[in-house]
């Protein structure tokens, strides 16, 4: 009696551990969920916006500019097939390759002010000691939002060499006017201010983000061994920010290499052709010469160069990510 009291009292809990209540579904195997149509509606919506707009502004005048790459297009008219005649003529342009050397000067020289200004001012920014930083975020994010035109027409003013602020009041002062706009060097050196002033804020703002990403823990760590803030910055911020810095400078390059409105509105690449980039040659080669071929033939070789530069960045970057 004991063990059939026994075997009876265990049967039911073995059925209930093995198999399923009558009340609970069936789980079938092999059955899929089906999701609902509008989850899956809703991203190809915004995809499909997104590729519109790269079609219609990117892919479009791309193909077009090759296709009058070919061609002797003067704007109007019918075009003409020529074939490899324009790229011809343009390797023999001595022109062009002074305003790509210019530009490749002055991209060497823009990237670093750019990278090293941005990331003091957002160390200055992050740091917990500093005061006013809500008055400075608005000065210098104030850049950000005028148009480069608008920032070359005041750069203009300032540093006008007949009418400017600037040599008003070094005129003020007994000084003799400075030739902002007659001397070449002293051109540059304005575009290279202007440029750092009105690009600094979009690398202020990655710098900010990554730098407030950094854990708290690896530089109070540091602190405690007894590392200066100098190396806390050079040994733990620094590298942890190597992604954010080489987002920064291929952006500041590629931004370099196309420099157009604020160098237009500041001096027109003066004085005479001393400051004209590669893209105010291809503006006065297409609009002011009418030659549509010619000019996209080069845009065509500036888009070859900033592809090329591209890549060598991103696999110097992924060898420097693997070490």
């Amino acid at each position: 009696m004991k063990g059939i009291t026994m075997a009876a009292l265990s049967t039911p809990t073995q059925a209930s551990a093995g198999a399923p209540t009558s009340g609970a579904p069936v789980p079938r195997a092999g059955r899929r969920r089906r999701g609902n149509p509008s989850h899956r509606l809703a991203p190809l919506l915004f995809i499909s916006a997104a590729v519109v707009l790269f079609c219609l502004f990117f892919l479009w005048p791309g193909a077009l500019g090759l296709v009058y790459s070919f061609t002797d297009y003067r704007g109007v008219g019918d075009m003409e097939f020529i074939g490899l005649e324009n790229y011809t003529e343009l390797f023999a342009d001595e022109a062009f390759y002074a305003a790509l050397t210019r530009t490749a000067l002055y991209t060497l020289l823009a990237v670093p002010a750019h990278y090293v200004v941005a990331l003091a001012l957002a160390v200055l920014l992050v740091n917990t000691a500093a005061k006013g930083k809500n008055a400075a975020r608005i000065i210098f994010f104030l850049p950000w939002l005028i148009s480069p035109i608008v920032a070359g027409v005041i750069w203009r003013w300032l540093f006008g060499e007949n009418f400017g602020f600037v040599n008003f009041l070094i005129g003020q002062l007994g000084a003799d006017p400075v030739p902002w706009q007659t001397d070449g060097t002293l051109g540059l050196l304005v575009i290279l201010v202007a440029g750092t002033w009105g690009g600094t804020a979009f690398n202020l703002l990655l710098f900010i983000a990554a730098i407030r990403n950094i854990p708290r823990s690896y530089l109070e760590a540091a602190e405690l061994d007894g590392a200066s803030p100098t190396q806390r910055f050079f040994r733990i911020t620094l590298p942890l920010l190597g992604p954010t810095s080489f987002m920064v400078i291929l952006l500041s390059t590629i931004g370099s290499m196309k420099e157009f409105a604020l160098i237009q509105a500041l001096n027109d690449g003066g004085p005479g052709t001393e400051n004209m980039l590669i893209v105010q040659y291809i503006y006065r080669t297409g609009f002011e010469r009418a030659d549509i071929g010619y000019a996209s033939a080069a845009s065509m070789v500036l888009m070859v160069v900033l592809i090329v530069i591209a890549v060598i960045q991103l696999r110097f970057d992924r060898k420097s990510a693997l070490s």
